[in-house]
């Protein structure tokens, strides 16, 4: 496996913590909705950013 660079740790670090932002956000909007279309649509991208978190991680 190659070393990352400073730049690659920073860059990680920020899509990282993006994403579970989103996730964050996401999760909260699902359990505030009452329409059941909408808070699907909500936590799939709540799902969907925390596997591509859980997937940016393995660079680490």
């Amino acid at each position: 496996m190659t070393e990352l660079s400073v730049l690659d740790l920073q860059n990680l670090r920020h899509l990282i913590g993006g994403y579970s932002t989103t996730h964050c956000k996401m999760t909260d909007y699902a359990s505030k909705t009452e329409d059941p279309e909408i808070k699907k649509l909500f936590q799939d991208a709540a799902d969907s950013a925390m596997k591509n978190k859980q997937e940016l991680m393995k660079f680490l």
